[in-house]
């Protein structure tokens, strides 16, 4: 399969990237999902906490006694029977995360390009520095491209995010992060991802993608 390159104007190269096509064929979309869930498992804090009854504060004093007033029994007023008492049973400070094995982890990342890859929904891009911290640069290239109502990624090298995240960061559809951020929700989340041939030629090499 062939990956064909263009320039910052959105025109083809004539240059191109090969991968092959056997390398396409694995399919194990549980380990994407399981990636997925462990990313948005992370990102919950699970901070509720409700106080109980040894948490409240106020007096200790049994307010009547045990027994011959004819009412039921009680203790103190922090009673979760009581409004404003102590909660039965709520919630407490916990971590919803789970581990998922190192080498699942990228594979997920690797299944996820591969499909990508297969839909034609990656485009690889010549290497180049912007040096205009400008928006219509960048909307001049997604429009030669005909992707302007997609959810777009562009995965650049960090010591060029600076002046591309500058200047794209007024259209909506339009991420743009370093290969060092990317993770499983950035490339689920986006219909086309843009590489930066440097960018792309690193992941080859991590991935193990021939």
């Amino acid at each position: 399969m062939k990956l064909n390159i263009i320039n910052k104007n959105g025109f083809e190269t004539g240059r191109f990237l090969k991968i092959k096509n056997d390398s396409l064929k694995e399919k194990k979309n549980h380990i994407i999902y399981l990636e997925i869930k462990r990313y948005f498992s992370a990102q919950r804090q699970g901070t509720k906490k409700s106080k109980e009854r040894s948490e409240i504060t106020g007096s200790t004093k049994k307010i009547q006694r045990q027994k011959g007033s004819g009412n039921a029994r009680k203790g103190n007023i922090k009673n979760p029977l009581f409004r404003s008492g102590g909660r039965i049973f709520g919630p407490k400070p916990k971590k919803f995360n789970f581990k998922l094995n190192k080498l699942f982890k990228v594979l997920a990342k690797k299944l996820l390009i591969y499909f990508k890859i297969q839909k034609k929904k990656v485009k690889i891009l010549e290497d180049f520095f912007l040096k205009k911290k400008k928006t219509f640069l960048i909307k001049k290239l997604i429009t030669t491209l005909n992707l302007e109502k997609k959810k777009l990624l562009i995965i650049i090298n960090k010591n060029k995010k600076k002046n591309f995240f500058i200047a794209s960061r007024n259209l909506k559809l339009l991420n743009v992060i370093s290969i060092e951020e990317l993770n499983i929700f950035y490339l689920a989340n986006s219909d086309y991802l843009i590489f930066f041939e440097s960018v792309f030629k690193k992941l080859l090499k991590l991935f193990n993608i021939k």
